[in-house]
């Protein structure tokens, strides 16, 4: 098994050191090969996403990715910031299906922003449609406005929109991963305003006669970001598209106690993926010893159960994360009174040592 290495920018060193100790910690024989991405990528070779660094995302049968991102890449041409690396990552590995769990474990749920009794148990999977919509559509630009009340005014643009074959593959993820948990699926648009939510809105129902025993609710985006917050455990799947996907996912991550608890993994049609924390980069606190790396432990299970086929181990390291929170460990950003505040190496020690001892033959490349 061959697993890529990007650590990124900002903590994203950090965290992915604690995630490779944790896979140093099981018994299975892995390939890992380590490039760079992201602002480190263009400080070394000019771009963000290196020809050799997609090569190796291309050939490895899953990616482990930090993160991206530093406020002094700002003024740069947009096609070469740091950001672009994920993009470019996410349509060249065609990972279209973006797997969010946001699940509050018994011992965080004083840390959420919510009520403990609004999100004790909570356990929902956000599925993101990813590499579709605005983020992607053309055409997108600056220009002179050519119609509208300020017509002749400078002007920037962009499209959104979906195809027919899009909607349907990310309805059909979602109706699989729901028939998995509590059988309902919300799917999330804005179909009283925009025409591109309202096709998804009847491609989805169509998709649904497919799969009559799962409940299929549709729910526009401004309620369920309400509903997300009122009563979170309503749900079980919510399915929207790239940037609803995107601004919810963050939204449910502070359900449970921090968006440094939340793994993601974003897949393609042959289950190979990159998985990742869904957090940022957060360069203020790069090199200060103070993220959690839970998120990014938590996205190794994930690699481990959809694209490594190795769920006992992926199984292993959720209860090493329980336990942990259980002795009371916790970064700053979960911490509370009583608990045992720790630093990012230190949150991957407990981890580590939660695991058992047994060591893996690891074949590491630079």
């Amino acid at each position: 098994m061959k697993i890529a290495i990007l650590p990124g920018d900002g903590i994203g060193t950090e965290i992915v050191a604690q995630a490779e100790r944790v896979l140093g910690c099981l018994d299975l024989e892995f390939e890992t090969e380590t490039a760079a991405v992201g602002g480190a990528a263009y400080e070394a070779h000019g771009h963000p996403l290196p020809e050799a660094t997609l090569k190796l995302a291309k050939e490895a049968d899953a990616v482990l990715f930090g993160a991206v991102g530093d406020w002094k890449y700002d003024k740069l041409e947009r096609a070469l910031r740091p950001e672009q690396a994920i993009l470019g990552l996410r349509k060249n590995l065609g990972l279209f299906a973006n797997f969010r769990p946001a699940i509050c474990y018994e011992q965080l749920t004083h840390a959420s922003s919510l009520k403990p009794e609004l999100v004790a148990g909570l356990d929902i999977l956000i599925i993101r449609e990813l590499t579709g919509d605005i983020y992607f559509g053309q055409p997108r630009g600056r220009r002179e406005a050519p119609d509208g009340a300020f017509k002749g005014a400078p002007e920037a643009f962009d499209t959104m929109r979906y195809s027919r074959p899009e909607i349907e593959r990310i309805a059909h993820v979602a109706f699989r991963a729901a028939r998995k948990r509590n059988r309902k699926v919300t799917s999330v648009d804005k179909a009283n305003v925009l025409e591109t939510f309202q096709f998804w809105k009847d491609v989805v129902t169509e998709v649904h006669a497919q799969y009559p025993d799962v409940e299929l609710e549709h729910m526009y985006v401004d309620n369920a970001a309400m509903q997300l917050v009122k009563a979170p455990k309503k749900f079980d799947v919510l399915v929207t598209g790239n940037m609803f996907g995107d601004i919810l996912s963050d939204e449910a991550a502070m359900l449970t106690g921090s968006i440094g608890m939340l793994p993601s993994a974003s897949l393609n049609e042959s289950g190979r993926g990159l998985y990742e924390p869904s957090h940022g980069s957060a360069p203020d606190i790069a090199g200060k010893d103070l993220a959690n790396p839970l998120a990014t432990i938590l996205s190794v299970a994930m690699m481990l159960r959809f694209s490594l086929n190795q769920p006992e181990a992926a199984d292993r390291i959720e209860s090493a994360v329980r336990s942990v929170l259980a002795a009371g460990y916790r970064t700053a950003d979960i911490w509370s009174d009583g608990c045992t505040k720790v630093g990012t190496r230190a949150m991957g020690d407990a981890v580590v040592a939660a695991l058992s001892g047994t060591t893996a033959k690891t074949i590491t490349k630079s």
